[in-house]
C-alpha cells in the first residue's frame, strides 16, 4: 500500500510540473534556490572576500588591490605568530578537556539519575539561564569574585588559609580558562544530553545481566554510544574558543594572547589584509581539526 501511495504521489508531482512545462529536476533546484542564495550571500561571499583581501597590499593610507603573498609569509614566518597559535591551541585543549568532563557528567546526571521528564527539562533550563545575559557580562562577573580584594581572596584570608591575596586568580591564564569553561560548558552538555537520552535503556539491563559492573557499563556501553554527542560538543567548543578574543583580552589583563585577539588588534590598526590572512589560516586550521573529529566519530546519526 505504501509503495502504491508513493508512486501515485510521484505521478501527481510529475503531472503538476508537466502542467507548467517545468521538469521535475528543475523543481527540486528551484526549491533549494532560496537556501542556496542565502548561504551564498551571507556565508560564501564574505569568506571569498576575506580570501581576496588577504592578498591585497596596504599601508597607513589605505588598501591596494593586488595579488601578493606577503601577508601570508609575514604571518607564517613570524615566531610571534607561531607562539600565539600555540597559546590559542593550549587554551583550546584545556577548555575542551574541562568542558568535556564537566559536560558529560552533568548530561549523565540529567539523563540517567533524574527520572521525571519534567524535572529533567526544569534542570536543563536552569543550566540555560545564564545564557539570557551577554557573554561579556557573564565574563566580567568573575572579576569581583577573583580580584585581589574579591570574594575568594577575602574569604580565604578571613578563614586564615592564606596570609595575603592570591595574585594569579585574576588577569592570568587561569582566569581565561575559568571564564571560557563557564561560557562554553553548556555547548558540550546539550549534544551529549541529547545523545544519552536516545540510548535504549534495555542495553544497560543486558549488560548487567551479563555480569558487567557499573563502571563497565559506563565504559563499554554509555561512552561509546555518547561519542557522537561528544564530537558535536567538541566542534562547538573548539570553534568558539579558537575565535574568542574578548575573554582572553579581559581576563588575562593583556598579559596573554590568542590568534583572534591578534586579528582584532590588526583590524584596529587598519591592517585588514594581514588580519584577513590570519583569518584564512585560522579557518583552515579549524576545518582541519573538525575534519579530524569527523573522521574519528560519525555524527550523521545525530543530525
Amino acid at each position: 500500500m505504501a509503495t502504491i501511495a508513493s508512486s501515485e504521489t510521484d505521478q501527481a508531482i510529475r503531472k503538476a510540473g508537466g502542467g507548467f512545462g517545468v521538469p521535475l529536476w528543475l523543481i527540486s533546484y528551484l526549491q533549494a534556490a532560496p537556501l542556496f542564495l542565502i548561504l551564498g550571500f551571507f556565508f560564501l561571499l564574505p569568506i571569498t572576500m576575506i580570501g581576496v583581501v588577504s592578498f591585497w597590499d596596504y599601508d597607513f593610507a589605505g588598501l591596494y588591490p593586488a595579488f601578493l603573498t606577503t601577508n601570508y609569509t609575514d604571518t607564517l614566518g613570524s615566531w610571534v605568530t607561531w607562539k600565539t597559535y600555540l597559546n590559542t591551541l593550549k587554551f583550546t585543549a584545556i577548555v575542551w578537556a574541562l568542558t568535556l568532563v564537566i559536560g558529560f557528567w552533568v548530561a549523565y546526571f540529567l539523563a540517567f539519575h533524574i527520572r521525571r521528564t519534567s524535572t529533567q527539562m526544569i534542570l536543563f533550563l536552569v543550566c540555560t539561564v545564564p545564557f539570557m545575559t551577554s557573554n561579556i557580562i557573564r565574563m566580567i562577573s568573575w572579576i569581583p569574585v577573583l580580584g585581589r580584594n574579591g570574594l575568594v581572596n577575602s574569604t580565604l584570608i578571613q578563614m586564615g588559609l592564606i596570609p595575603k591575596p592570591i595574585e594569579w586568580l585574576l588577569y592570568s591564564d587561569f582566569a581565561v580558562v575559568l571564564a571560557m569553561v563557564h561560557l562554553y560548558t553548556l555547548f558540550m552538555v546539550t549534544p551529549i544530553f541529547n545523545t544519552l537520552m536516545r540510548i535504549d535503556r534495555s542495553l544497560f539491563e543486558a549488560a548487567r545481566d551479563a555480569g558487567a559492573s557499573g563502571w563497565q557499563v559506563l565504559w563499554n556501553v554509555v561512552i561509546p554510544l555518547a561519542k557522537p554527542g561528544m564530537a558535536i560538543g567538541t566542534i562547538f567548543v573548539v570553534t568558539l574558543v579558537m575565535a574568542d578574543f574578548s575573554t582572553v583580552q579581559v581576563m588575562s589583563g593583556g598579559q596573554s594572547a590568542s590568534i583572534a585577539l591578534m586579528m582584532k588588534n590588526q583590524m584596529s590598526l587598519l591592517q585588514y589584509p594581514a588580519a584577513a590572512a590570519n583569518a584564512v589560516v585560522l579557518l583552515i586550521l579549524v576545518l582541519l581539526m573538525v575534519s579530524a573529529i569527523l573522521r574519528v566519530v560519525d555524527i550523521r546519526k545525530e543530525l
